[in-house]
């Protein structure tokens, strides 16, 4: 008789085992690490016993502990290959899967599928989105579009567009923005999620680069997702740091205005990312020549003022 199994405390607790910690677990499942904290905690209660030695800087596993996250680990590496082989029966010969960040597909890629599936209609193209933090494995998508310096150990990485800095805003805010020290008056926006170190594309990055002192904000507003970040500018709720290619399609429609002419390269880049063994089959080569041709004919970012000019 199986027992009814609390699965996502067991794939918690079997992460932070691994990582040895509770904040790289909760990265890597896309959660709070409250919400993983709180799944080990059931799970010690539904057992009747300890499974961690919590410390300041990691946590280690108790003997009964190790032993459990192992046979987590084995057993739910044995139901996903499972789960990937009857999957990859199933997924159609005319199904590309891509994997991105959730950002990335709203701000970028949604709008450009349409070209795609005119010029290709015997194709199909599937988005799985995801945090980026996971090896890409052929089960899960056929090719990766990651954010990052192009660290992508076990997996072949060719760089797909890199990615410059200026803040953005709506129309609205522009007369109120005639010098940086305006911005004093103003909300930042920010997401939440970027990369941690000093190359991470933040405000305070943009300023260093460009040798400006940043008046500290009215106030700071920070979102879980890139493309709320700009969905909140477009709103005239405060001020983002613009991330092309994120920006560039409200940018030249106007939604979304520069209202500062500096603009900053950005350390972090796009990248397209798959298993490192094989070569890509021909309804890959075909996505991956759409998506690159996407990118030549990317227009330039538009002047800053108030109308482009």
């Amino acid at each position: 008789m199986l027992l009814n199994l609390p699965y996502s405390a067991l794939r918690a607790f079997e992460a932070v085992v691994r990582h040895c910690g509770f904040s790289a677990a909760a990265s890597e499942l896309g959660v709070s690490q409250s919400a993983v904290s709180q799944h080990v905690k059931t799970l010690e209660e539904w057992l009747g016993q300890d499974l961690l030695v919590r410390g300041a800087r990691q946590s280690r596993p108790t003997r009964e502990g190790e032993q459990l996250a192992q046979a987590i680990s084995e057993g739910l590496g044995r139901i996903s290959d499972v789960c990937g082989q009857l999957r990859d029966r199933q997924r159609s010969d005319r199904t590309i899967m891509v994997s991105c960040l959730p950002g990335f597909a709203f701000n970028w890629l949604f709008p450009r599928l349409l070209r795609f599936d005119l010029a290709h209609p015997e194709l199909s193209i599937s988005i799985a989105t995801d945090t980026g933090t996971q090896p890409v494995s052929g089960a899960d998508a056929d090719v990766a579009i990651r954010y990052g310096r192009g660290e992508y150990p076990g997996n072949s990485a060719e760089l797909l567009m890199g990615e410059s800095l200026f803040p953005v805003c709506a129309p609205s805010l522009m007369p109120q923005l005639r010098t940086i020290e305006d911005l004093a008056r103003h909300t930042f926006l920010e997401d939440e999620n970027l990369p941690q170190g000093a190359a991470s594309p933040t405000w305070e990055f943009w300023a260093r680069d460009q040798k400006i002192t940043l008046p500290k904000p009215q106030r700071t507003r920070r979102f879980g997702q890139s493309n709320m970040v700009v969905q909140a500018a477009i709103e005239g709720v405060g001020v983002a740091m613009g991330r092309e290619p994120l920006v560039i399609d409200v940018l030249c429609d106007g939604r979304l205005v520069r209202p500062f002419p500096q603009v900053t390269k950005s350390l972090y880049s796009y990248w397209l990312v798959r298993p490192a063994s094989g070569r890509a089959d021909q309804k890959v080569s075909v996505f991956l020549d759409w998506i690159k041709s996407e990118v030549d004919g990317q227009p330039q970012i538009p002047s800053w003022g108030p109308t482009g000019d």
